[in-house]
């Protein structure tokens, strides 16, 4: 039965593992060692160097499938990062190992119902090698870049979510064959209820860990995505606003002139009599200002004027 408590950072960290021994597991995952006294989980989280928000999310959730994270900016992705790569870890190198040998001392492997119920381990065993490979090789490391600020192109959590699919079909086949069909003797009996157990067990693990990625580890990648848009969308308006501030100093002081003349209404011809130019000059004048400024209307560059300080709005035929 799960705990309806909710654990918080000065909760003793002996009281959660006497609440519930499951978060054994966690600490394992989380690199948390034992022999913390007395301490707070606050205080043993600080001393081992794992976030403490980050560390109760997955707690309470796994506890109580608490999934309100009221405060998704406050979760630490390298966190989430670190105890996930070690839950892999853990499961590719000791625990799918472990069932098996566990399977092989408790069949018969003369038996072709044996040789079978192997076979299927074997072949679910791969379908979770090659998941968690997956991630390891592109879901990290995209979110590394991102945490650099610089996110590898093409990809995104979405597409990894949209893949993210169970992979327990093949246990729940092989807990069925083992329970309905697998001769069995005294002997091997004990053995084989010991590994049907770590199966029913390892079947409830993965199915947690498969939760808090998309419950905790997705949607805290989708808000680092987000920021990281609004950075760039913050920096592109940054440069448009500096770009329009120094757009006065690419005109030169004799285009500076054409313009004032030409927001207050000169043609070409005055403004050529007015600063002793050739009409021509003029017009190439005008037409590298509207190639640096972009801007083709009258009505835009008396704008531009008023805006850059060139004229006085008083001066100028509205």
């Amino acid at each position: 039965m799960k705990s309806q408590k909710l654990y918080e950072p000065s909760d003793l960290m002996i009281s959660l593992i006497s609440d519930n021994y499951n978060v054994l597991q966690s600490l394992g995952r989380f690199g948390i060692n034992l022999g913390f006294g007395n301490k707070t989980v606050a205080e043993v989280c600080e001393e081992q160097e794992v976030d403490t928000y980050t560390f109760l999310a997955i707690v309470n959730f796994t506890i109580n499938e608490f999934k309100n994270i009221q405060d998704i900016e406050r979760l630490s992705v390298p966190t989430l990062m670190n105890y996930l790569r070690s839950c892999h870890e853990y499961y590719l190198n000791f625990l799918l190992p472990f069932i098996r040998k566990e399977l092989t001392e408790a069949i018969d492997e003369r038996d072709n119902v044996a040789r079978l119920i192997l076979k299927v381990y074997d072949e679910y065993s791969l379908s979770i090698y090659q998941h968690m490979t997956y991630e390891e090789k592109n879901v990290f490391p995209y979110v590394e870049s991102l945490l650099n600020g610089n996110p590898k192109p093409n990809f995104s959590i979405e597409t990894y979510s949209k893949h993210h699919e169970q992979t327990d079909t093949k246990l729940r086949e092989l807990k069925n064959i083992i329970i309905k069909y697998l001769p069995s003797n005294n002997h091997r009996n004990n053995l084989l209820m010991a590994a049907l157990h770590d199966i029913f067990n390892n079947e409830e693990w993965l199915a947690q860990h498969a939760d808090v990625e998309d419950y905790i580890f997705i949607p805290a990648i989708e808000h680092l995505e987000r920021k990281i848009k609004q950075r760039d969308i913050t920096l592109k308006i940054t440069g448009m606003i500096n770009n329009t501030n120094t757009q006065n100093e690419t005109l030169s002081e004799r285009e500076r002139d054409v313009v004032i003349a030409l927001v207050q209404g000169m043609s070409n011809k005055e403004i050529a009599d007015h600063l002793c130019i050739a009409t021509n000059t003029v017009i190439t004048h005008r037409r590298n200002i509207a190639k640096k400024l972009q801007i083709h209307s009258p009505a835009g560059l008396t704008i531009y004027a008023i805006v850059n300080n060139l004229v006085d709005i008083s001066n100028i035929k509205l």
